[in-house]
């Protein structure tokens, strides 16, 4: 079992900066590949990007190559999203996920563990 716990979510403007965590737990955290996805009103869930907890190889989406940077800590059991020049349309409820590296690279990797999201809203 994976336990995941997202906070960071919030309102900010257009061009503006902000970093998402996720609290990581559970026995067998370290056996999967730790990502974000992301779901805007009436659109499907996408993957942004992924993470490999031991070497901390990463992988993004096209759309926020870039701009997104993911990261983790493995100390404090920690994965962050850091996004920067936030734009209108990456708004959506941002989701922590774990999934087993045998999907590692795809586009829309299957999920195990998922959390239960964060907003963040950009305004323009």
């Amino acid at each position: 079992q994976v336990q995941l716990v997202e906070s960071g979510g919030t309102m900010v403007q257009a061009g503006a900066s902000l970093r998402l965590s996720c609290a990581v737990s559970g026995r067998t955290f370290t056996t999967y590949a730790l990502g974000w996805f992301r779901q805007a009103p009436g659109k499907e869930r996408e993957f942004v990007a992924a993470i490999r907890w031991i070497t901390g190889e990463s992988y993004y989406t096209d759309s926020v190559q870039g701009r997104f940077f993911i990261s983790r800590d493995n100390a404090r059991k920690f994965v962050f999203l850091q996004m920067n020049s936030l734009r209108p349309d990456d708004s959506a409820t941002y989701y922590c996920a774990a999934f087993s590296p045998t999907h590692w690279g795809q586009a829309a990797p299957a999920v195990d563990y998922w959390g239960r999201g964060t907003q963040v809203t950009v305004s323009s």
